[in-house]
Protein backbone atom coordinates (compact mmCIF):
# COMPACT_ATOMS: atom_id res chain seq x y z
CA UNK A 1 0.00 0.00 0.00
CA UNK A 2 3.19 2.12 0.76
CA UNK A 3 4.26 1.86 -2.68
CA UNK A 4 1.20 2.45 -4.42
CA UNK A 5 0.55 6.20 -2.80
CA UNK A 6 3.84 6.71 -3.43
CA UNK A 7 3.28 6.06 -7.11
CA UNK A 8 0.15 7.46 -7.55
CA UNK A 9 1.42 10.46 -5.66
CA UNK A 10 4.94 10.76 -7.65
CA UNK A 11 2.59 10.07 -10.92
CA UNK A 12 0.22 12.62 -9.95
CA UNK A 13 2.82 15.35 -9.62
CA UNK A 14 5.03 14.89 -12.46
CA UNK A 15 2.36 14.49 -15.07
CA UNK A 16 0.46 18.12 -13.53
CA UNK A 17 3.95 19.76 -13.24
CA UNK A 18 4.93 19.02 -16.61
CA UNK A 19 1.82 20.15 -18.31
CA UNK A 20 2.03 23.54 -17.08
CA UNK A 21 5.09 24.69 -19.10
CA UNK A 22 4.73 21.81 -21.51
CA UNK A 23 6.10 21.83 -25.00
CA UNK A 24 4.11 19.63 -26.27
CA UNK A 25 1.94 16.41 -25.49
CA UNK A 26 2.30 13.02 -27.80
CA UNK A 27 1.12 9.73 -27.88
CA UNK A 28 3.79 6.89 -27.83
CA UNK A 29 3.84 3.14 -28.59
CA UNK A 30 6.36 0.36 -29.40
CA UNK A 31 7.38 -2.68 -29.21
CA UNK A 32 9.11 -3.87 -26.00
CA UNK A 33 12.29 -7.67 -26.36
CA UNK A 34 12.17 -7.78 -22.47
CA UNK A 35 13.99 -10.26 -20.35
CA UNK A 36 14.03 -11.21 -16.66
CA UNK A 37 18.20 -11.24 -15.74
CA UNK A 38 19.66 -12.28 -12.04
CA UNK A 39 20.58 -15.25 -9.94
CA UNK A 40 18.44 -18.11 -8.97
CA UNK A 41 18.16 -19.85 -5.85
CA UNK A 42 21.39 -21.34 -5.89
CA UNK A 43 23.18 -18.00 -6.69
CA UNK A 44 23.42 -19.11 -10.27
CA UNK A 45 22.70 -16.52 -13.25
CA UNK A 46 19.35 -16.81 -14.83
CA UNK A 47 19.42 -18.18 -18.58
CA UNK A 48 15.63 -16.75 -20.11
CA UNK A 49 15.09 -15.92 -23.15
CA UNK A 50 13.73 -12.86 -24.61
CA UNK A 51 9.32 -12.14 -25.33
CA UNK A 52 8.07 -8.88 -27.64
CA UNK A 53 5.37 -7.35 -26.37
CA UNK A 54 4.60 -3.52 -26.35
CA UNK A 55 4.40 -0.66 -24.63
CA UNK A 56 1.62 2.33 -24.93
CA UNK A 57 0.92 6.26 -22.95
CA UNK A 58 0.55 9.58 -23.51
CA UNK A 59 4.47 11.79 -22.75
CA UNK A 60 4.71 15.45 -22.08
CA UNK A 61 8.14 17.25 -22.61
CA UNK A 62 9.00 20.82 -20.98
CA UNK A 63 12.18 23.05 -21.65
CA UNK A 64 14.54 23.64 -19.19
CA UNK A 65 17.03 25.31 -20.95
CA UNK A 66 17.88 25.35 -24.94
CA UNK A 67 18.02 22.42 -26.54
CA UNK A 68 17.43 20.71 -23.19
CA UNK A 69 14.19 18.98 -22.04
CA UNK A 70 12.46 17.47 -19.26
CA UNK A 71 9.97 14.66 -19.98
CA UNK A 72 7.50 12.47 -18.17
CA UNK A 73 4.31 10.51 -18.68
CA UNK A 74 2.18 7.43 -17.95
CA UNK A 75 3.03 4.23 -20.06
CA UNK A 76 1.30 0.55 -20.02
CA UNK A 77 3.88 -1.87 -20.56
CA UNK A 78 4.71 -4.96 -20.85
CA UNK A 79 7.72 -7.11 -19.46
CA UNK A 80 8.51 -10.64 -18.82
CA UNK A 81 10.39 -13.75 -19.94
CA UNK A 82 10.89 -16.99 -21.37
CA UNK A 83 12.49 -20.34 -20.92
CA UNK A 84 12.58 -23.50 -21.98
CA UNK A 85 13.50 -26.58 -19.82
CA UNK A 86 13.83 -30.35 -20.25
CA UNK A 87 12.42 -32.62 -17.73
CA UNK A 88 12.21 -36.62 -17.96
CA UNK A 89 13.02 -35.84 -21.44
CA UNK A 90 10.20 -33.79 -22.07
CA UNK A 91 10.58 -30.33 -23.00
CA UNK A 92 8.73 -27.28 -20.80
CA UNK A 93 8.35 -23.71 -21.73
CA UNK A 94 7.71 -20.90 -19.38
CA UNK A 95 6.89 -17.44 -20.39
CA UNK A 96 5.91 -14.92 -17.71
CA UNK A 97 4.14 -11.81 -19.06
CA UNK A 98 3.56 -8.79 -16.23
CA UNK A 99 1.59 -5.40 -17.32
CA UNK A 100 3.07 -2.35 -15.57
CA UNK A 101 1.93 1.54 -15.15
CA UNK A 102 4.89 3.10 -15.64
CA UNK A 103 6.33 6.90 -15.06
CA UNK A 104 9.31 7.93 -16.97
CA UNK A 105 11.36 10.67 -15.16
CA UNK A 106 14.21 11.60 -18.42
CA UNK A 107 16.22 13.83 -19.14
CA UNK A 108 16.09 15.16 -23.03
CA UNK A 109 19.52 16.53 -25.03
CA UNK A 110 17.53 17.59 -28.25
CA UNK A 111 19.43 19.51 -30.60
CA UNK A 112 18.38 20.83 -34.40
CA UNK A 113 19.94 18.28 -36.72
CA UNK A 114 18.59 19.21 -41.01
CA UNK A 115 14.91 19.48 -40.82
CA UNK A 116 14.59 17.75 -37.48
CA UNK A 117 15.82 17.30 -33.50
CA UNK A 118 18.05 14.38 -32.87
CA UNK A 119 17.24 13.03 -28.97
CA UNK A 120 19.09 11.68 -26.52
CA UNK A 121 17.89 11.03 -23.57
CA UNK A 122 18.61 9.30 -20.35
CA UNK A 123 16.58 8.83 -16.53
CA UNK A 124 14.98 6.48 -13.95
CA UNK A 125 11.38 4.97 -14.45
CA UNK A 126 8.81 4.00 -12.27
CA UNK A 127 6.81 0.79 -12.73
CA UNK A 128 3.47 -0.32 -10.69
CA UNK A 129 2.44 -3.96 -11.46
CA UNK A 130 -1.06 -4.17 -12.70
CA UNK A 131 -2.01 -8.20 -13.83
CA UNK A 132 0.13 -10.92 -15.44
CA UNK A 133 0.15 -14.23 -16.53
CA UNK A 134 2.57 -17.23 -16.33
CA UNK A 135 2.02 -19.70 -19.30
CA UNK A 136 3.50 -23.20 -18.72
CA UNK A 137 3.33 -25.67 -21.60
CA UNK A 138 4.65 -29.42 -21.40
CA UNK A 139 3.72 -31.30 -24.41
CA UNK A 140 1.52 -29.60 -26.39
CA UNK A 141 -0.72 -28.66 -23.48
CA UNK A 142 -0.65 -25.40 -21.72
CA UNK A 143 -1.53 -24.29 -18.34
CA UNK A 144 -1.98 -20.79 -17.21
CA UNK A 145 -1.33 -19.16 -13.88
CA UNK A 146 -2.09 -15.65 -12.42
CA UNK A 147 0.09 -13.25 -11.22
CA UNK A 148 -0.36 -12.14 -7.54
CA UNK A 149 1.60 -9.27 -6.31
CA UNK A 150 3.50 -9.57 -2.78
CA UNK A 151 6.49 -8.68 -1.07
CA UNK A 152 6.52 -12.09 1.08
CA UNK A 153 4.86 -15.49 0.79
CA UNK A 154 4.40 -17.51 3.03
CA UNK A 155 5.73 -21.20 3.20
CA UNK A 156 5.57 -22.79 -0.34
CA UNK A 157 2.73 -20.35 -1.66
CA UNK A 158 -0.35 -22.03 -3.61
CA UNK A 159 0.82 -23.42 -6.89
CA UNK A 160 -1.57 -22.26 -9.28
CA UNK A 161 -0.22 -18.85 -8.44
CA UNK A 162 2.92 -16.96 -10.11
CA UNK A 163 4.09 -14.56 -7.49
CA UNK A 164 6.06 -11.34 -8.13
CA UNK A 165 6.67 -7.81 -6.43
CA UNK A 166 4.07 -5.13 -7.85
CA UNK A 167 6.66 -2.76 -7.69
CA UNK A 168 9.43 -2.20 -10.21
CA UNK A 169 12.14 0.64 -10.85
CA UNK A 170 15.57 1.31 -12.97
CA UNK A 171 16.92 3.26 -15.45
CA UNK A 172 16.35 4.30 -19.36
CA UNK A 173 18.77 5.47 -21.72
CA UNK A 174 17.34 5.97 -25.34
CA UNK A 175 18.47 8.03 -28.57
CA UNK A 176 16.49 8.74 -32.06
CA UNK A 177 15.27 11.85 -33.97
CA UNK A 178 12.87 13.73 -34.12
CA UNK A 179 11.01 15.29 -37.44
CA UNK A 180 9.82 18.16 -38.39
CA UNK A 181 6.13 17.55 -38.25
CA UNK A 182 6.47 15.89 -35.15
CA UNK A 183 6.33 12.17 -35.48
CA UNK A 184 9.44 10.68 -34.01
CA UNK A 185 11.37 7.50 -33.99
CA UNK A 186 13.61 5.70 -31.03
CA UNK A 187 16.00 3.22 -29.49
CA UNK A 188 14.64 3.05 -26.19
CA UNK A 189 17.18 0.39 -23.36
CA UNK A 190 16.25 -0.39 -19.74
CA UNK A 191 17.83 -1.92 -17.03
CA UNK A 192 15.29 -2.87 -13.66
CA UNK A 193 17.19 -1.96 -10.76
CA UNK A 194 14.76 -3.71 -8.07
CA UNK A 195 14.21 -7.37 -6.99
CA UNK A 196 11.04 -7.83 -8.18
CA UNK A 197 10.62 -11.78 -6.87
CA UNK A 198 8.99 -11.96 -3.26
CA UNK A 199 10.94 -13.14 -0.26
CA UNK A 200 9.29 -16.72 0.70
CA UNK A 201 9.57 -16.81 4.74
CA UNK A 202 11.58 -19.81 6.31
CA UNK A 203 13.76 -19.99 3.00
CA UNK A 204 17.01 -18.77 2.87
CA UNK A 205 17.89 -18.22 -1.22
CA UNK A 206 20.18 -15.85 -3.57
CA UNK A 207 17.73 -15.52 -6.41
CA UNK A 208 17.41 -11.94 -7.89
CA UNK A 209 14.99 -11.31 -10.75
CA UNK A 210 15.49 -7.78 -12.46
CA UNK A 211 13.40 -6.63 -15.93
CA UNK A 212 15.84 -5.61 -18.43
CA UNK A 213 14.74 -4.77 -22.24
CA UNK A 214 15.01 -2.55 -25.18
CA UNK A 215 12.87 -1.73 -27.67
CA UNK A 216 11.82 0.67 -30.20
CA UNK A 217 9.24 3.03 -30.28
CA UNK A 218 7.59 5.75 -32.61
CA UNK A 219 5.61 9.27 -30.94
CA UNK A 220 3.57 11.76 -32.65
CA UNK A 221 3.79 14.70 -30.45
CA UNK A 222 1.68 17.37 -30.75
CA UNK A 223 2.49 21.25 -29.92
CA UNK A 224 5.70 23.90 -31.32
CA UNK A 225 7.27 22.09 -33.48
Amino acid sequence: MKNLKLFIAVAILTVTAIQIQAQGIGIRGGVNFQNINGKDALGDQLENDLITAYHLGVIAEAPIAPTFLFQTGLLYSVKGAKSTDDFLGAEITSTTKTGYLEVPLHFMFKPQLGNGHLILGFGPYLGFGLNGKATVEVGGQESDWDVEFTKEVDGNGNNDTYYQKRFDAGGNLFFGYEFAGGLSVQLNTQLGMVKINPEYSGVDDESKYNNTGFGLSAMYRFGPK
